[in-house]
C-alpha cells in the first residue's frame, strides 16, 4: 500500500505543479553527466564500447544508487523515505509540462512564426528554424504523442515493474537516448547502445500507449492502421503512438526532418495531410490527460492486486 500512496502523490504533485522552472531537476544533472562522458570518451577508436561502457554505468548506478538510497532512509525513518520516493516520482512524470509545452506551440505561432518555431525547438531534436506553419503543429503534435509514451506511460510502466529504482533508471535511459541515440556522424557510433537500450525499454511502453489511446476514444477499428504505420518507422517504438494520434485526427505526421544538421527521410504516417488547428491540440491534449488517467488506474489496480495476494 505505501507504493500506492508513494505513486499517487508523486502524479498529483505533476499533476499540479508540472516542473516549475526555479526547482532543479535530476534530468538536467544526468545530462551533464552524460555531456560529460561524451566529451570524454568520444573520440578516437573503439567509439562503440566507450558508448556501451557509458550507457551501462551511468544506467546501473542510478538504478543502484535510488536503490540503495530508498533501503537506507527506510532505516531512518520510513516516512521521509515515502517522501522522498514521491518527490523523485513528480520529477520522473512529465504530463503537465508536455501538455503546457504544446499549448504553448500553438499559441506562440497565433502571435508568429518565428516565434512558433522558437517555441517549438524547447521540446523536439529537430532543426526548426525552416518549419513551416504547418510544420510547426505537426512537430509540436507528434512530440505529444511520442512524449505520452516517454514521459507518462512508460516511467509509470517502470514504477509498476521496478519501483521508484526502476522508474529513475529509466529516466538514465530515455535521457541518454535524447542526447547522444542519434544515427549522426557525431553520435552513430557512440550513442549506437544508448539509442537500443531506449528502444528496448520503451518496446511495450509505446504499444500499450498506443492501445490506450485507442481505448479513450473507442477507436479499436485503428489497430490495423497503427500496426502498419508504427512497424513502418525507423524507430521501432515511437511510430506506434504517433500513428495512433494520427489515425484518431485524421492527419498526416512524418517525412523528412533535420537533425544536427543531417536530413533524415521518415516515412509518413496517414496519407489525409490537411492542415492542423488549434482544435486538433485540444483533442489530442484532452486524448493525453485521459490516457495518464487510465494508466494511473492500471497502475493502482495491479499493485494493489499483487499486494493483497502476498
Amino acid at each position: 500500500m505505501k507504493a500506492i500512496l508513494i505513486f499517487l502523490v508523486g502524479w498529483l504533485a505533476d499533476l499540479l505543479l508540472g516542473d516549475p522552472a526555479w526547482l532543479p531537476h535530476p534530468v538536467v544533472w544526468f545530462g551533464k553527466i552524460i555531456a560529460s562522458f561524451e566529451r570524454w570518451l568520444n573520440l578516437g577508436r573503439f567509439r562503440k564500447v566507450k558508448g556501451a561502457f557509458t550507457a551501462v554505468v551511468l544506467i546501473a548506478a542510478v538504478y543502484m544508487g535510488c536503490f540503495y538510497l530508498v533501503d537506507w532512509l527506510y532505516t531512518v525513518n520510513v516516512f521521509l523515505s515515502m517522501g522522498v520516493q514521491a518527490v523523485l516520482v513528480f520529477y520522473c512524470l512529465a504530463g503537465t509540462t508536455l501538455v503546457r509545452e504544446v499549448r504553448g506551440v500553438f499559441l506562440a505561432l497565433d502571435r508568429s512564426l518565428d516565434e512558433g518555431r522558437r517555441q517549438v525547438a524547447r521540446i523536439v531534436g529537430r532543426d526548426t528554424s525552416q518549419l513551416t506553419e504547418q510544420g510547426v503543429r505537426k512537430a509540436a503534435l507528434e512530440t505529444l504523442s511520442e512524449n505520452l509514451s516517454d514521459g507518462v506511460v512508460a516511467p509509470m510502466f517502470w514504477y509498476l515493474l521496478l519501483g521508484v529504482p526502476g522508474m529513475m533508471a529509466y529516466k538514465m535511459v530515455n535521457t541518454l537516448d535524447s542526447m547522444i541515440g542519434y544515427r549522426t556522424v557525431r553520435y552513430g557510433d557512440f550513442g549506437w547502445c544508448s539509442a537500443h537500450i531506449d528502444d528496448l525499454a520503451n518496446y511495450l511502453p509505446a504499444r500499450i500507449t498506443a492501445l490506450l489511446m485507442m481505448t479513450v476514444t473507442w477507436r479499436f477499428s485503428l489497430l490495423p492502421f497503427v500496426t502498419w504505420y508504427g512497424r513502418e518507422q525507423d524507430s521501432p517504438n515511437s511510430g506506434y503512438p504517433e500513428a495512433a494520434l494520427a489515425g484518431i485526427l485524421n492527419c498526416r505526421f512524418g517525412g523528412p526532418h533535420t537533425y544536427f544538421g543531417e536530413l533524415f527521410d521518415k516515412p509518413f504516417i496517414g496519407n489525409n495531410d490537411r492542415p492542423l488547428s488549434t482544435a486538433d491540440m485540444q483533442r489530442a491534449i484532452s486524448i493525453n490527460r485521459r490516457v495518464e488517467v487510465l494508466m494511473v488506474v492500471l497502475v493502482v489496480v495491479l499493485r494493489y492486486t499483487v499486494y493483497i495476494h502476498l
